[in-house]
């Protein structure tokens, strides 16, 4: 029904979510006296409370920072939507998607509970796979989104298995507790843990090597482009690292690991954003340059790197969002988005040039936007950082080619002689610029009074979150200092990249080409599984159901044969001296070879009806009639249904090789006499009566019952029974289906 909604109702939906993420903003908002005077917000609803899990939520300072990106920059996306494709057909299924992605996100941020975390993650990936792909005759957006949701998707199971972990070290999944416990550097799970959770961190915030999902994901639409890369699935890897940066931060290969990959990402990314052509692949790229330097600057421990890291989190999702919304304006007003065939658009878009311009300039670091007083705080916080040279060179080297990004985004769309484009430019309606316009003012305007407006609430993350004694200052102007020669240094880089970037282009394109690319080995590891799914289906689906038990069976026997040669079980062998039991014992297996060996279907029913009295005979002489009469009544139906189903079955046609009935014999011997050993060496042991004593006192008690085996079945195990019951009656369905089922005549 949502696919089928008019235009109208589809525009008025967008309007409706993007009000009601309006209202979610305003929520976040209302909480934040509390949480900067120390007070966090907090909610627990009982889940799994066996297993210490709990649906619990809490809006501390970090929590805080993220829940007001996601929901203010989620309502203009939400916004700008309805603008740039309110008419197309699916659009109401497209606001649903991407409003599912919102909550999905801010439940992964506000949640206080690991598996709670873990939930909203997955469902981040289920979603942002939904919106990548959401042009699905597209067989590139299809590939993208699934290589989008396979990558993170690994990534998250090696997280729950980390989150496992430290719920076990830690003694419960409750991150409060965990944060505010001693710590998990010392414990001998700690490498394990820091292994599995980086893995998730990285696979999801896309650091080396997992980096080449992020630009392809930009085959979604626009918006989706805008949202993923600013405020949400990118951003929750940096999120779990800040998270967890008390329990899991301060050691050398936290540092070390998380540096590396930062500094390598970073750069990486910085010199591939120059060689692109299209101005959303070159906002892809400086994504990944932006979380790369989030990274390396929360392997820091000093108050001003995880101040700058917050501060830089803060400065990328006000510039990049208003960056992609911007060139989804110029695709909407030109119907082109490569740069080459962009000149000139000022005159013609003139709002869109503006907010270009002050995007840019944040983006680039000038004053007085945040992303100067970001970049300060970058270089400030590499100096306390181990390896302070390196760090600084890295965030140089980033800065400068970011500077000169920034410098082709703005100027040459904008300036310069006009370019004849695709469409006749125009400026975009209202909804596609009201994004960009207000990020980029409150970039500004964050800017100028960025002490009074963000440094209490950073400096909440930092002291209630981040367990430090204080933060850094947020100033426009810090006095004459290190930071500063470097901020000077990044400029004169920048300008010089800006003027040389063609030779710039033209000196790393052979490089870049040489190396491997992960991309394409990402194609062929799927189509290697694939070829490898095929054979193992070849292997395992014969299609012959005598293969099947075959391996069943060899397992067990195998699994039951290593089990005794490791345990060396006592077993005591009791021959019984009642001749009546010999004589059932001999009319048991005579039945079991009379159904090994007859060709006649009926007769091997009578064989297996056989054993099957055999064992009710035993149950009776053992005192146990209410078995022996289930027994019966089992063995009865099956014979009557054996024997309906043999009326419409082909005769049995011998076709097994003796080699092949050598080996079914030698499996078939050989877990029987595993599970005889198995029995013997239980038998042998003193018996555990604790269950035994709970049923007998508790079984006319609680259930009302004198037959404790009817009470067990019904009252004690009556989800298993009913479960059980379930499964039959599916399976005679499925068998009467097939019997019923004509056969259509020969040729």
């Amino acid at each position: 029904m949502l696919d089928g909604a008019s235009d109208g109702a589809g525009r008025m939906l967008g309007y409706a979510a993007s009000i009601l993420a309006a209202l979610i903003l305003v929520s976040m908002a209302l909480t934040a006296p509390a949480v900067v005077d120390g007070r966090p917000v907090l909610f627990a609803l009982g889940w799994a409370p066996s297993l210490s899990i709990s649906l619990a939520f809490m809006v501390d300072g970090l929590s805080l920072i993220f829940g007001l990106l996601i929901s203010g920059i989620g309502s203009l996306i939400i916004l700008y939507a309805t603008g740039y494709m309110g008419e197309h057909p699916h659009f109401a299924r497209f606001v649903l998607f991407l409003f599912a992605f919102m909550v999905s996100m801010l439940g992964l941020v506000l949640a206080r509970d690991l598996i709670t975390l873990f939930l909203f993650w997955e469902l981040t990936s289920i979603t942002s796979y939904l919106l990548i792909g959401f042009d699905h005759n597209n067989p590139r957006a299809r590939r993208n989104a699934l290589q989008a949701m396979l990558i993170t998707a690994g990534g998250g199971l090696a997280l729950l298995a980390g989150f496992i972990l430290i719920g076990t070290a830690a003694g419960g999944y409750d991150l409060a507790q965990i944060l505010a416990g001693p710590g998990l550097q010392d414990g001998n799970l700690y490498g394990a843990i820091l292994v599995l959770v980086l893995l998730g961190a990285f696979t999801k915030s896309a650091q080396f090597p997992f980096h080449f999902w992020l630009p392809n994901a930009m085959a979604a639409p626009t918006p989706v482009s805008a949202y993923l890369h600013s405020a949400t699935m990118v951003k929750a890897g940096v999120y779990l690292l800040a998270r967890l940066h008390p329990a899991l931060g301060g050691t050398l290969a936290w540092s070390v690991t998380l540096a590396t990959a930062g500094a390598v990402t970073a750069v990486l990314a910085s010199v591939l954003a120059m060689r692109q052509s299209d101005l959303k692949q070159v906002l892809a790229y400086t994504t990944l340059m932006a979380l790369g330097t989030i990274t390396m600057l929360l392997a820091g421990a000093h108050p001003y790197a995880l101040t700058a890291a917050m501060t830089f989190l803060i400065v990328h999702s006000l510039y990049k969002a208003s960056l992609f919304m911007v060139v989804g304006a110029i695709d909407h007003g030109t119907g082109t988005r490569e740069v080459a065939q962009l000149g000139g658009l000022g005159r013609a878009m003139p709002l869109t040039a503006l907010a270009a311009v002050l995007a840019c300039a944040s983006m680039a670091g000038l004053p007085p936007m945040i992303g100067w007083i970001g970049k300060e705080l970058i270089y400030a916080g590499a100096e306390t950082m181990t390896g302070a040279p390196f760090v600084a060179a890295v965030a140089v080297a980033a800065n400068a080619l970011m500077f000169a990004v920034a410098g082709i985004i703005a100027l040459r769309p904008f300036f310069g002689a006009p370019i004849t484009t695709p469409h006749q430019p125009h400026e975009a309606p209202w909804q596609m610029l009201a994004g960009p316009i207000i990020l980029t003012l409150g970039g500004l305007v964050v800017g100028v009074l960025a002490q009074p407006l963000l440094g209490s609430v950073i400096g909440s993350a930092l002291t209630g979150s981040l367990l430090q004694d204080r933060a850094a200052g947020l100033h426009l102007w810090a006095g004459f200092n290190r930071a500063f020669v470097l901020s000077l240094l990044t400029f004169t880089l920048g300008i010089m990249l800006y003027l040389m970037r063609a030779r710039f282009a033209a000196l790393v394109d052979p490089v870049v080409r040489r190396l491997p690319s992960l991309d394409d080995g990402w194609d062929r590891v799927l189509d290697g599984l694939r070829v490898l799914a095929a054979w193992q289906t070849r292997m395992l689906q014969t299609g012959r159901l005598t293969a099947y038990l075959m391996a069943v069976f060899a397992v067990v026997a195998l699994a039951l044969g290593l089990t005794i040669i490791r345990g060396r079980p006592e077993i005591a062998v009791e021959l019984p001296r009642s001749a009546f039991l010999w004589l059932t014992a001999i009319f048991t297996a005579a039945g079991a070879v009379l159904a090994l060996n007859t060709h006649s279907r009926i007769a091997a029913i009578a064989g297996i009806g056989t054993v099957g009295i055999g064992v009710a005979v035993i149950f009776i002489y053992a005192g146990a009639p209410d078995v022996a009469t289930t027994q019966l009544m089992v063995e009865t139906l099956s014979a009557v249904m054996f024997a309906i189903a043999a009326l419409r079955l082909p005769g049995i046609t011998e076709r097994r090789s003796p080699r092949r009935q050598m080996a079914h014999g030698v499996v078939a011997v050989t877990t029987g006499l595993c599970v005889t050993a198995i029995i013997l060496s239980v038998t042998a042991s003193p018996l555990d009566r604790s269950i035994t004593s709970y049923f007998e006192e508790n079984s006319y008690a609680l259930a009302h019952g004198l037959n404790i085996v009817n009470v067990v079945l019904v009252d004690f195990r009556a989800f298993d029974t009913f479960g059980e019951l379930i499964v039959v009656l599916l399976a005679s369905f499925g068998a009467y289906a097939v019997l019923k089922r004509k056969r259509k005549a020969g040729p």
